[in-house]
């Protein structure tokens, strides 16, 4: 029982994002690092992230049968019951707003209510299952992280947390539409109106070039905002430009499942890359 429950937060996911929200109070706070906030805010936000995906597998079980990559979910689902996994994952999302809420600041505790909103309202139940926008305006909540653990300790919305949603909103679409290239029959059987099922994948490729390359600028401004240092400013520069043109290769390229796989894995090291700089190369006070 207690297996399923945590398969049913989406581990990875639960733990990448969980880093994301610790990176924001890294950077927020300039080495002046309050222990104790940080572990409430990583404790409420832990809760409210893995409600989200709880809720998540919940709404989409049905769906998720159809994929090779998901259909294992269904399983979780039946060994608790859904109307007990419903439960669980309101539960845990009352419990860590209240964490944020009371015991971090309010702001933080509505920007996590936000960012619940946003993936289980605007994604899951709607977005997801009608249009190919599910995939941008779904990046709202998979921006929110960041920004929760950076307002957790500056209980405002500066450029600094402007940035960090900006960083984390560009970087989503590329990398969700590499997998989408890759499972694009999948998708197409199960249903999902995603970008290359509905638009083919060329057209989806010409869409990710854009957000890859704003994620140039959305770097530098960290810099220059006095956010982070200058090697944080080099390395994401240099890794910003790699990614920017394996994604230009793509129109060209006739390997579209290959090219995908490697975009994908280019994604993920930029992301893991670009968290560990903030953290390793943010500006003291």
């Amino acid at each position: 029982m207690l297996k399923d429950m945590i398969a049913l937060t989406k581990p990875r996911l639960l733990r990448l994002n969980v880093f994301a929200v610790a990176v924001g109070f890294w950077v927020a706070s300039k080495w002046d690092i309050s222990w104790l906030s940080l572990l409430l805010v990583i404790i409420g936000s832990t809760l409210v992230i893995a409600s989200a995906c709880v809720i998540n597998n919940y709404w989409d079980r049905e769906l998720d049968q159809k994929m090779e990559r998901t259909k294992k979910r269904i399983e979780y689902i039946n060994h608790l019951r859904p109307a007990f996994v419903l439960w669980y994952g309101i539960i845990l999302g009352v419990a860590g707003f209240a964490v944020l809420y009371v015991w971090v600041n309010p702001l933080s505790g509505w920007l996590s209510l936000l960012g619940w909103f946003a993936y289980i309202v605007i994604y899951t139940m709607w977005l997801k299952r009608s249009s190919t926008w599910s995939t941008s305006l779904g990046g709202i909540a998979g921006a929110m992280p960041p920004v929760i653990g950076y307002c957790a300790v500056t209980n405002q919305i500066d450029m600094g947390a402007w940035l960090l949603f900006a960083l984390l909103f560009l970087w989503q679409p590329p990398h969700f539409w590499s997998l989408g290239i890759r499972r694009v029959e999948e998708y197409r059987a199960a249903g999902f109106p995603l970008l290359p099922v509905v638009k083919g994948i060329k057209r989806t490729k010409l869409q990710m070039v854009p957000y890859v390359f704003l994620l140039l600028p959305a770097a530098f401004l960290l810099y220059y905002y006095d956010y982070v240092g200058l090697v944080f400013l080099i390395v994401s520069l240099l890794s910003s430009v790699v990614w920017f043109i394996h994604t230009l290769s793509g129109l060209k390229t006739q390997d579209d499942e290959k090219w995908a796989k490697i975009n994908f894995l280019i994604s993920v090291n930029y992301l893991m890359l670009i968290f560990i700089l903030m953290v390793v190369n943010t500006t003291w006070r």
